[in-house]
């Protein structure tokens, strides 16, 4: 008993330090963000950013705090970059919610830890829904993006009121997770398909969708532990981690092409 509280402290300790991103602790992001809310969320200063801000950007509820936490971002990655170093990653909480989360339940499996693992596990597979919709559509329509945001939050929320109110079921929490993920890799890949000849980095995203979706039989053809002890399921949280390393890697390109391709853009006007 004392072992496993031992186990849960440590966990705790561990998402507490997890919940921000290397780029998050930086002091010059830090300060950038300090200084452009004193300068900026504020007073006139306020009212100008709210006056100018396009209507869909304040339905989807983004805050002066929110526009200084993106532009001191790109500060910080810009700095990075003089100094010759890798991009920091900023903001790296949902991946990291999912996976503390199914630690906690894989150590005690209770009604309310094996809740928590299975609705932030929807809730990544929905993120990446999210986010592949920024990738293709919102960068040029970021109205849809937020209008698509807001649907995949009333999703979520039907999925989570469901399983919680009114009955606990394994199948259809398996089959909406498994059509979600198909969606998702679908979407994916018909985007990097059409864009592999301007965006060869685009073969590291093609390799993790369907690695993915190669592993994720290890979800649904369930077979007896190995040794008994390593069963499918976890084989399967094994497995991720490596190509969850390799997703990252593809943003990371992702976002250098399109930071460069902003300061071109900036270079020409």
């Amino acid at each position: 008993m004392a072992g496993r509280t031992v186990r849960l402290v440590l966990l705790v300790g561990a998402a507490a330090l997890a919940s921000g991103s290397q780029g998050d602790r930086e002091p010059v992001y830090r300060d950038c963000v300090l200084r452009c809310e004193e300068r900026n969320c504020s007073g006139a200063a306020l009212k100008h950013f709210r006056s100018r801000q396009p209507i869909y950007m304040s339905l989807a509820g983004w805050t002066c705090q929110d526009d200084c936490k993106y532009e001191c971002m790109w500060v910080t990655v810009g700095l990075y970059l003089q100094e010759g170093h890798k991009v920091p990653q900023f903001h790296g909480k949902v991946s990291l919610n999912a996976w503390f989360w199914s630690t906690v339940f894989h150590t005690r499996d209770t009604d309310v830890t094996e809740k928590m693992d299975y609705f932030c596990a929807s809730t990544v597979i929905l993120h990446s829904v999210y986010l592949c919709c920024v990738r293709t559509v919102g960068l040029q329509r970021p109205a849809v993006a937020s209008a698509f945001r807001a649907l995949l939050l009333l999703m979520l929320t039907a999925h989570v009121s469901y399983l919680s109110l009114v009955r606990f079921d394994y199948g259809y929490n398996l089959a909406a997770n498994v059509a979600i993920g198909l969606v998702n890799a679908a979407w994916w890949l018909t985007w990097c398909l059409r864009n592999r000849q301007r965006l060869p980095h685009v073969h590291k995203c093609i390799v993790v969708v369907l690695l993915l979706q190669g592993l994720s039989l290890l979800e649904l053809l369930d077979f007896p532990p190995l040794f008994w002890v390593l069963d499918a399921h976890a084989i399967w949280h094994v497995s991720t981690i490596p190509v969850h390393v390799l997703f990252f890697s593809f943003l990371e390109d992702d976002s250098l092409y399109l930071l460069k391709e902003s300061e071109t853009k900036f270079k020409l006007d």
